[in-house]
Order: C-alpha cells, then sequence, then structure tokens
C-alpha cells in the first residue's frame, strides 16, 4: 500500500511519539525518504515541539498580538494585509 502525504500528515504525531503500528510506521517512512515537503511538516512538528517544551519565557513586542490577529483576520478574508512589523 501506498500512502500519501494528508495520511503521513494525520500520523506525524504517532510518529514523533513513536506509537505507530511496525507497518505504518514502515510506510510513513518510506514516504519520507521521498517527500521533501512531508519531511519539512515533520521538522517543523519537531521545531514546536521542542519550543513548546521550553521553559522560557519569550517577551513579544507591545501590539504584537494585536497586528498577528489583524494579519490573520486580512488573510482569511483574502485581503492583503501590513507586514506583522509595521
Amino acid at each position: 500500500m501506498v500512502i500519501d502525504c494528508k495520511h503521513v500528515w494525520n500520523n506525524i504525531s504517532g510518529y514523533l511519539d513513536g506509537t505507530l503500528d511496525p507497518a505504518l510506521l514502515q510506510q510513513v517512512q518510506k514516504h519520507l525518504e521521498q517527500c521533501g515537503i512531508c519531511s519539512a511538516i515533520l521538522d517543523s512538528t519537531r521545531n514546536i515541539l521542542i519550543l513548546t517544551a521550553d521553559e522560557r519565557v519569550f517577551e513579544l513586542p507591545l501590539g504584537y498580538s494585536d497586528r498577528l490577529h489583524a494579519r490573520l483576520e486580512a488573510n482569511i478574508r483574502g485581503i492583503s494585509p501590513s507586514p506583522i512589523g509595521g
């Protein structure tokens, strides 16, 4: 059975946790060897886990949250937003 990217994405957590069935694990690993996009998603997910496990607190610039929410809202509505830093 050949699996596609969406199937790999749905199983990234299990892959990282080491909880995948051995047959599925082998299929995911084979797909990751051949797919740069899924490999990048795996690396990004791994980095997010590392960052969220970090106990340090990072201070965000004043107004960052408001600008981020405005940018997300504009993106959802299909409007070209101004840069976050601007």
